[in-house]
């Protein structure tokens, strides 16, 4: 007990500079461009059609507010206190995606059940915080070695892809392409860097090539998705739907040039040529009204983001603490260059939205959770 109220004292002790200042900048700063983005991929299609224009504006500021807060939750309490409740989180973690497989209260969206409809025509998508609570409960397996041990052992790793294949099963059931090849990365990125056998590594990369090529020829994988990735190699396989939305999305990132077309004149965000483009393809509007250079400067943030986590997972000696930023960093660089990369035909289209940028709540609360975790152990770090 003594230990625990020790941890809760030192939260309220810290000062401004005790935080990672140049990654809270970075994430502000995509925040606010992307709230601008999500305003400019929907104002004028709203508008013309008698509709509120700033009704995804408000909806989005709202979604930051509430992620805000629970960042800010998350870096209250010391991440190595987090660590003992994390059965429970893991478990509420599984529940959630438990219920979107309930006929009547999960939610269908693209042909995947993977949403829970609330009230106020909001919706949350678990498995966006199923991948908080993988992080971190293999995490907590991966650095409890008992005795003399320096690395994991085989049953540790075994326990650690327990933890994960579980909620990754239930995701599979949905289907979320997108989610499992993010989850993915950060289970085979966590277990190489926690030292264990590099056999491992290379057993889990081929095991996740040979699991996508049997979903695919079961039927296991939707026919929408396994369309998506026909598009990937060759867009016209599905000239009147993804292929479609692919040659768009190229058109409306070329057609921007250097510097843009300016906020709110691009022609084809303002025709709506580009479906679900305040969502997955948000980077489409900042290539058309943004121009190379600001999407430059989007991936730039990016990468402040991706820089100063890895600097807080290498200053810790904790290695839950930096398994967990370890978890995060492969979580985060991944679904970017996913989003980006599938926008300009470079990775196949699997529906997941970019951090920080896309409309959608649940993705918005699970990454400035994320970003809570790195502050907390940072933080904790540092002192």
């Amino acid at each position: 007990m003594a230990t625990d109220l020790s941890y809760r004292r030192s939260s309220s002790r810290f000062s401004p500079r005790d935080w990672d200042l140049a990654l809270g900048l970075a994430v502000v700063g995509l925040l606010g461009i992307g709230t601008v983005l999500v305003y400019a991929a929907t104002r004028d299609w709203f508008a013309s059609n008698g509709l509120d224009p700033q009704y995804y504006l408000k909806r989005h500021v709202i979604n930051i507010l509430i992620g805000a807060l629970l960042a800010w939750t998350v870096t209250l309490v010391d991440y190595r206190l987090i660590r003992a409740y994390t059965p429970v989180l893991w478990g509420v973690g599984v529940l959630g995606l438990l219920l979107v497989l309930i006929p009547g209260i999960g939610v269908t969206v693209n042909g995947a059940r993977a949403w829970i409809g609330l009230p106020g025509g909001f919706q949350i998508q678990p498995a966006e915080l199923a991948k908080i609570t993988i992080i971190v409960g293999m995490a907590l397996i991966l650095s409890e070695l008992h005795g003399n041990q320096k690395h994991p052992q085989s049953e540790d790793v075994l326990k650690a892809l327990a933890v994960a294949a579980i909620p990754v099963f239930l995701i599979v059931l949905q289907p979320d392409l997108g989610t499992i090849l993010i989850v993915s990365a950060s289970v085979v990125t966590i277990i190489a860097v926690s030292g264990a056998q590099i056999r491992w590594v290379f057993g889990l990369i081929t095991l996740a090539i040979i699991s996508g090529y049997v979903a695919v020829q079961t039927g296991m994988v939707s026919d929408y998705q396994v369309k998506r990735l026909e598009s990937f190699i060759d867009p016209s396989a599905d000239p009147m739907l993804s292929g479609y939305q692919l040659r768009q999305a190229r058109i409306t990132i070329g057609s921007g040039g250097l510097t843009g077309t300016g906020l709110f004149d691009g022609p084809q965000t303002n025709g709506r040529f580009v479906p679900e483009q305040h969502t997955d393809f948000i980077f489409t509007v900042a290539g058309e009204q943004l121009g190379f250079l600001g999407s430059g400067l989007i991936i730039l943030l990016y990468l402040v983001i991706l820089l100063r986590a890895f600097a807080i997972a290498k200053r810790t000696n904790d290695m839950f603490g930096r398994l967990v930023c370890i978890g995060v960093i492969a979580w985060f660089a991944f679904q970017t260059f996913e989003n980006i990369g599938m926008t300009m035909g470079l990775m196949p289209m699997t529906g997941v939205p970019l951090p920080f940028l896309s409309y959608g709540g649940s993705s918005m609360f699970a990454c400035l959770i994320g970003i809570g975790l790195l502050q907390n152990v940072h933080l904790r770090s540092a002192r």
